[in-house]
């Protein structure tokens, strides 16, 4: 039987890490087009670029800008926090590892991203990736819990991060069965009320069920 974590009956610390939006899809074109004229795709034009979280928000719409909130809203890093924990909300890339949601990106490196699969297999993604878990597993000590908020059904994100965290990497119980927007739409309605979702162990959860009824409209 799995130890259940909630935030209201237990106080740790606590980061979250993020799964990447598509970057093959038309919002993604959008955005990096030379062509565009608003000014989020102006900004990843500059040499300073734009922060990460706003252009995957843009790309995925409600999924990740829910994913986003939630960590922000959520986070409980280690104090003083280290660098490496980036304020407790870690998003995953496609090619670079773990990256603040905070950091900039400029239009180059988002094209290199969306060159690369997010597949375990690909020594593209995985080596980075693995890199930047240990890193981050050594930075935040013994007594802080990493959550992935993104899909646990496959192994793109699990087969890398469950190796490194072991039974520290938790997800919300309550993503089982739901889709991607189904998940923007609850996580939206936790920042919304101040409750936070209860987290599982990964390893050895049931990962895949039957769908939950649908959201009540916010």
């Amino acid at each position: 039987m799995h130890k259940t974590y909630s935030a209201g009956l237990v106080a740790r610390k606590r980061i979250f890490l993020l799964s990447p939006a598509n970057l093959g899809g038309i919002r993604a074109k959008q955005v990096m087009s030379d062509a565009a004229q608003f000014a989020l795709a102006q900004q990843l034009r500059t040499a300073e670029g734009a922060a990460l979280g706003d252009v995957f928000s843009f790309v995925s719409g409600l999924y990740f800008r829910g994913k986003l909130a939630y960590a922000r809203r959520f986070s409980s890093p280690p104090e003083p926090s280290d660098p490496v924990a980036a304020g407790g909300v870690l998003v995953i890339t496609p090619n670079a590892g773990l990256r603040a949601a905070d950091v900039f990106v400029t239009l180059e490196s988002l094209r290199r991203f969306a060159t690369q699969p997010i597949d375990h297999e690909n020594v593209r993604y995985r080596r980075p990736l693995e890199h930047s878990a240990r890193a981050l597993l050594e930075a935040v000590g013994s007594d802080c819990d990493v959550v992935l908020l993104g899909s646990i059904a496959s192994g793109k994100y699990v087969e890398v991060l469950l190796p490194i965290f072991g039974d520290r990497l938790l997800f919300p119980e309550s993503f089982v069965g739901r889709g991607d927007m189904s998940r923007g739409g609850l996580m939206l309605r936790c920042v919304d009320s101040g409750l936070e979702l209860d987290y599982v162990p990964i390893a050895g959860a049931v990962r895949q069920g039957k769908r939950p009824p649908r959201l009540a409209p916010r």
